[in-house]
């Protein structure tokens, strides 16, 4: 069995899928790349998606956190 840690965040992989630190969920790297990877990581980052835009960012979070608050708002 393959298994794979980066040195940079310590994401893991096994067999090829991404796995959650913490609680063995199944990942998504691209979700990785577009939360952490993209903007931290380095020459040494592992992840096959970095670069990837295709996932979760913090950007998009904002944007869904901003709405539920308007969402509040209009109650």
């Amino acid at each position: 069995m393959e298994n794979k840690i980066c040195s940079k965040c310590g994401a893991r992989w096994m067999e090829g899928q991404h796995y959650l630190t913490g609680t063995g969920k199944l990942g998504d790297p691209h979700d990785l790349a577009g939360l952490v990877c993209n903007e931290h990581g380095d020459e040494t980052c592992i992840n096959p998606c970095k670069g990837s835009t295709s996932g979760d960012t913090w950007a998009k979070r904002l944007v869904l956190l901003d709405k539920l608050e308007q969402e509040l708002k209009n109650r």
